[in-house]
């Protein structure tokens, strides 16, 4: 577990924008539960969450489409909560930082570690674009 004032302003990039902190199995399921589209980001202290996936994110939320719920949890924090997004993303295998797009409770895409690392923020909120066009 890491501690709360390393992770914390890692957090609140996300929380500040309007996503919702998912901390528990139940948040988790009432969430990916929703109709129609959630975003959930599992967040991390890695330099591509930093460098690469954050900004992605919140750059691409300026646009014409987007998922109706935001939420997020953190990989090493909310452990719990974590495991259970990672059951829903099967049989994807774990992977932090990572993007999750629900709809109607059914993963519909998913951005995995691998496509982060080495990808600009720009290029990762470009595809983001594309799938909220898609599925939103």
């Amino acid at each position: 577990m890491y501690p709360p004032e390393l992770v914390n302003p890692m957090k609140a990039e996300l929380a500040d924008k309007g996503f919702s902190s998912l901390e528990s199995v139940e948040a988790v399921d009432a969430a990916i539960a929703q109709k129609g589209a959630t975003l959930i980001v599992l967040n991390s202290v890695c330099g591509c969450a930093a460098g690469s996936m954050r900004p992605a994110v919140l750059a691409s939320l300026d646009h014409s489409k987007l998922p109706g719920q935001l939420a997020t949890s953190f990989a090493g924090v909310d452990k719990d909560a974590v495991e259970r997004v990672r059951k829903h993303t099967l049989p994807y295998p774990p992977s932090s930082p990572s993007v999750a797009l629900f709809v109607d409770g059914k993963l519909a895409h998913m951005v995995e570690r691998h496509h982060i690392e080495g990808n600009t923020a720009d290029a990762l909120a470009d595809h983001l674009k594309a799938v909220y066009d898609q599925y939103c």
